[in-house]
């Protein structure tokens, strides 16, 4: 298994950081503002159906994700790790949400092992920017439900 590498993509919205969090607890939203094309509920999670523990599939094309949620805390952090889909090892997304500058500043970190030798860096390149899109359309997505509240 190769070395640990890791993504780091920030972006800011207008909207406050508990109508970001919404938008990240809801599986629902995400082909709304990212390049996800769809989502399913596998697992309902302990005490809401996407919380703690939820397992929760996201395809793209003819890729499908299984991600666990594995931290929430409403409206500062939600993190999940990736149970299969990619060849990954130890993958781990922490989005941490801040106030700042009357909106909220998002950190979307991701940390990952290639599963294949030589693969580390093509798996950098194409998840940085997939995730970098995705923290964008959450930021933009985000200001625009706040803006018509």
């Amino acid at each position: 298994m190769g070395k640990k590498l890791e993504i780091n993509e920030r972006a800011w919205s207008a909207a406050d950081p508990a109508t970001v969090y919404a938008l990240l607890a809801d599986g629902t939203t995400w082909p709304t503002w990212s390049g996800i094309d769809s989502f399913e509920l596998r697992e309902p999670g302990d005490s809401t159906p996407e919380g703690l523990g939820a397992l929760r599939a996201f395809s793209t094309g003819r890729t499908t994700s299984i991600e666990r949620v594995v931290a929430t805390e409403a409206g500062s952090r939600f993190s999940y790790t990736l149970v299969k889909g990619l060849p990954l090892a130890d993958y781990r997304a922490d989005v941490d949400l801040e106030p700042a500058e009357g909106g909220t500043a998002i950190r979307w970190h991701s940390t990952f092992r290639p599963g294949r030798p030589g693969t580390g860096w093509i798996y950098r390149l194409a998840l940085g920017r997939f995730i970098r899109a995705t923290v964008r359309g959450l930021a933009a997505h985000a200001a625009t439900l706040s803006a018509k509240t």
